[in-house]
């Protein structure tokens, strides 16, 4: 699925499918993105997980010390450095987010939210156990994923991107349950609380399930001092 990021949801492209976004839909992108802005302290170092061209980055960068946004979409992370190169604390790298080139316990804060777990389309275990690995000690990663009863709107959402050609048609027949299908393979999934709890298990974390707003699903990991 990164390759779908790259080759077709990339730059424009994908801040297209935010400019387009539903009132009610902008409304969950605020409350999620200020829930992150909450957690975030002045002389912090904070990693944005699957940045994309930087959509977060700009007001990540207003309360962190530093931020680093990291995704595999080349054009993105072109485009991302253009539009907010008047942010100074800011930087975009080329990384794969299941092999970072961090050391251990680097970051104040890891964030990866707007369901980016999902569109990684990998290993999730190790993805979450790669962000541990690089927060300090007391450090905290925060995944997201959408609430349950959000699946209307998110629906929605994703219809008016089809629409747009941002999207393959969705394939209802496949779509339910929070999953949701294109005929041109692209396919977004969720994760509920029993899985991220699932996938925090043995890490030597502590675990937190917070709903936001009746939309966003945040798993909020805190990594022992």
């Amino acid at each position: 699925m990164s390759d779908y990021y790259a080759d077709r949801l990339f730059s424009e492209h994908l801040k297209k499918c935010y400019e387009i976004a539903p009132p009610r839909v902008r409304r969950y992108l605020r409350a999620e993105l200020d829930h992150v802005l909450e957690k975030i302290g002045p002389g912090d170092l904070v990693l944005d997980l699957g940045c994309g061209y930087g959509r977060t980055i700009g007001q990540l960068a207003q309360k962190a010390r530093d931020v680093i946004g990291i995704d595999v979409a080349h054009s993105s992370l072109v485009f991302g450095k253009e539009w907010l190169k008047s942010v100074s604390n800011c930087q975009f790298v080329e990384m794969n987010a299941l092999r970072l080139g961090f050391g251990d316990g680097c970051f104040d804060v890891v964030a990866c939210i707007q369901n980016g777990i999902s569109a990684f389309q990998a290993d999730e275990r190790q993805l979450i156990r790669e962000s541990v690995r690089v927060a300090k000690p007391g450090g905290i990663i925060l995944f997201s994923s959408y609430a349950e009863k959000f699946w209307p709107q998110r629906l929605h959402w994703f219809e008016l991107q089809a629409s747009a050609g941002l999207l393959g048609e969705i394939d209802y027949d496949k779509s339910g349950d929070g999953v949701i299908v294109c005929r041109d393979g692209f396919k977004a999934t969720t994760v509920s609380p029993d899985r991220f709890l699932s996938l925090t298990s043995g890490l030597k974390v502590e675990t937190k399930i917070v709903e936001v707003d009746g939309s966003s699903l945040f798993c909020e990991i805190t990594k022992p001092g």
